[in-house]
């Protein structure tokens, strides 16, 4: 009698134990194509908000390199500017010179030497306002790609809130 209940109960005990396992494995099967739709929906969304939040920050860095460039540009003009004028108030005076004491004279042969150094000066200035040029086209670029950037990540980020609302209405 002993055994035949200890079998009765051991085999009762294993159905109800399938049961619970078949249960458990019901629940716990993969999510349905609606529930991974939204999954992606929203990680989708993170991503884009955080393409969104580096581009900001990118076209940011972009606006700031602008507006130096936009300085050093300014401020090498005025020095080549200046540099220009004391060129031609050196050209007068060695004209001025040359004509008061002679060609030769050590008057004039100063005022050369400043005029040289000022040249050079002037040229360097010059070179300091093309590459800032090309620095100020490059970081106007750079920024003009970053805003385009944005506008796309904001559409992405538009369609993807409009997609996750289109499955959590079950359509």
């Amino acid at each position: 009698m002993k055994s035949g209940h200890f079998c009765r109960n051991g085999v009762l005990g294993l159905a109800i134990a399938g049961l619970l396992s078949v249960g458990a494995y019901a629940q716990s099967s993969d999510p349905t194509p609606q529930q991974q739709d939204t999954h992606q929906d929203r990680k989708d969304i993170r991503q884009d908000k955080r393409d969104l939040r580096n581009d900001r920050a990118d076209r940011n860095a972009d606006q700031r390199d602008i507006n130096k460039d936009k300085r050093d540009l300014h401020g090498d003009r005025k020095d080549r500017n200046a540099d220009q004028r004391d060129i031609n108030k050196d050209k007068r005076q060695l004209a001025r010179d040359n004509a008061k004491y002679g060609a030769n004279s050590s008057q004039s042969k100063a005022v050369r030497h400043d005029l040289r150094a000022d040249r050079k000066d002037r040229n360097a200035d010059q070179r300091d306002i093309n590459k800032d040029k090309r620095d100020l086209h490059a970081d106007r670029k750079d920024r003009n790609q970053d805003q385009r950037d944005i506008h796309k990540d904001k559409k992405d980020l538009h369609k993807d809130r409009k997609d996750l609302r289109h499955d959590r209405r079950g359509h």
